[in-house]
């Protein structure tokens, strides 16, 4: 998911659970409260639209007021509206999935039809899903993406209210693991139907069916409230009343926030991140995201030139970014997939560790090196410099990044950066519209597979904005996911292969890995972490 992102940790191939139990003095605003929680994003809602959302800070709203067939629970994948992991049937083609009784917060209950309907829309053409490439595997999905077969047609049924059919083309071994992404979240088609163009739009125009219902959301506003649903399947292990969120851009307004205790979990970057290590609150947690820069080969065709690409690399001397900038414990990538997403099936080691000894030159270092290339990439294009606009968030830590890339880029003889900062959904609807140079965007993990970060930037997958392509990175994608799909080996070399074409390419340019730095409340314990970078706040309590 795109990000601005929050808390999270990884542990062994997937992510821990997370239980937060900080020690330290800040007195909350819920200190006489045990029932609520107050913490901050770094920007506003996009929609609540689970069929659209691209972005993680809808994504946590979605999870936190919508259950799909599964939930995480740290890093263990656990039955939601489903009732019970489902094993397929058909040569791993076909999940039945009986559902549980459940009811949407307008009293009306949540059936096959839902899903049904839901995934139908969202992979239809109309509706403009960046994410219906997940649906690829699903009997007619392709088709259906490709304008060729009507969304109906898609693979899915309702045998009964309470069953729900999926037909796969073929075996799809992580398939089970993407049923937390919300664009596979159910969908009440009498709620959408009458909403219309406005459905996602503000509180008033959704329902949930999970642990908490949104309120006061107005689609614009720096602020919301996530209150209990009294009627969530699962309510009685939802200890929370209420989980109060503020949009807070600047790291000392966070921490002073938390200070005051108006704030349970402050993010912090820069200066009040280096000040934080010695305090008693604070956790250092890194996340399944890459951070990196995309360059728009479309728009400016010189991109295109691999040498150009790698200079800007080799420009980027990312250990002293992560020190003078972020000053965290964000960590300086080798390639896109980071570290501690997923192992090897045969000798248990790393991907991002083992794809490095291939790739790890391509990310390093070398300012020599890179004005080498640079000049000799300009000569092949036939361009004596190049003025590019870089693209980024109106946040500080965004606006300190851009600065430290557009001092360091500039080194390159006939380089012009400017930088344009903007809105978190501005840029997002930029990138998605292929209007930026360059910009800076991030990846967190929707499920822990390597597959979830290279599949994006495939030819034809609609979040490859800078439009980079390479066949042959195709091919493996493909095989990864059809023909070596059941054969674990095959498919670990398919990725690796690929993630070291992206890599000596510089399909997208990695800056780093993140390990925020937060401030967070010792009251809180049981809050869990998951693979998909989303908190799970069910069995979450404050003490």
């Amino acid at each position: 998911m795109r990000f601005n992102k929050r808390l999270g940790v990884l542990a062994g191939v997937a992510v821990a659970a997370l239980f937060l139990v900080a020690c330290g003095g800040n007195q909350s605003s819920s200190s006489t409260d045990t029932k609520t929680w107050s913490r901050m994003e770094g920007d506003v809602i996009s929609s609540m639209d689970s069929a659209v959302v691209t972005d993680a800070i809808s994504g946590q709203a979605l999870v936190d007021t919508m259950d799909g067939l599964y939930r995480y629970a740290g890093s263990d994948l656990q039955p939601a509206m489903a009732s019970k992991i489902v094993t397929p049937t058909n040569d791993g083609k076909t999940y039945t999935f009986k559902l549980r009784d459940a009811k949407w917060s307008n009293g009306d209950p949540v059936t096959a039809q839902d899903f049904v309907f839901a995934w139908k829309r969202a992979i239809d053409p109309k509706t403009k899903s960046q994410y219906a490439y997940l649906f690829s595997g699903i009997v007619n999905a392709d088709d259906i993406m490709a304008g060729k077969k009507a969304a109906s047609t898609l693979g899915v049924k309702a045998i009964d209210d309470k069953t729900f059919e999926v037909t796969l083309d073929h075996a799809i071994p992580y398939f089970g693991t993407m049923m937390v992404n919300p664009v596979f979240f159910p969908q009440n088609q009498k709620v959408v139907e009458k909403a219309g163009k406005n459905y996602g739009t503000n509180s008033d125009n959704i329902v949930s069916n999970g642990p908490f219902i949104l309120k006061n959301w107005n689609g614009t506003g720096n602020s919301w409230n996530e209150v209990k649903n009294k009627d969530y399947w699962n309510a009685k292990n939802v200890k929370l009343n209420k989980i109060n969120v503020q949009v807070i851009k600047d790291p000392s307004t966070a921490m002073n926030l938390y200070q005051s205790g108006k704030l349970d979990d402050a993010t912090l970057s820069g200066a009040q991140a280096a000040q934080a290590k010695t305090m008693k609150d604070v956790t250092a947690l890194k996340q399944a995201t890459t951070f990196y820069l995309e360059l728009n080969e479309k728009k400016t065709p010189a991109l295109k030139n691999e040498k150009l690409r790698q200079a800007i690399s080799m420009s980027l001397n990312r250990k002293e970014f992560i020190d003078k900038v972020l000053q965290d414990s964000s960590v300086a990538p080798t390639g896109l997939v980071p570290e501690n997403l997923a192992k090897n099936p045969t000798t248990g080691e790393d991907f991002s560790k083992e794809a490095a000894k291939t790739t790890s030159q391509y990310t390093k270092y070398d300012k020599t090196e890179a004005k080498k290339l640079w000049s000799e990439g300009l000569k092949e294009t036939n361009v004596k410099s190049l003025n590019l606009e870089l693209l980024t968030d109106d946040t500080d830590v965004a606006k300190k990044s851009s600065e430290y890339f557009q001092s360091a880029l500039e080194d390159l003889p006939g380089l012009k950066l400017t930088i344009s900062s903007v809105p978190f959904k501005t840029r997002l609807t930029r990138s998605q519209n292929g209007q930026f140079d360059m910009v800076i965007s991030a990846w967190g993990a929707d499920f822990p597979d390597p597959i979830t970060f290279l599949d994006m930037f495939t030819s034809s997958n609609s979040y490859n904005n800078g439009k980079w392509s390479n066949a042959d990175y195709d091919k493996l994608i493909a095989d990864s996911k059809g023909k070596d799909a059941t054969n674990p080996e095959a498919r670990w070399n398919d990725l690796l292969k690929a993630q070291e074409i992206l890599t000596k390419e510089q399909g997208i340019i990695p800056i780093y890995q993140r390990a925020q730095t937060h401030l967070v409340n010792k009251k809180m314990h049981d809050l869990q972490y998951s693979p998909a970078n989303m908190y799970n706040f069910v069995n979450a309590y404050l003490k």
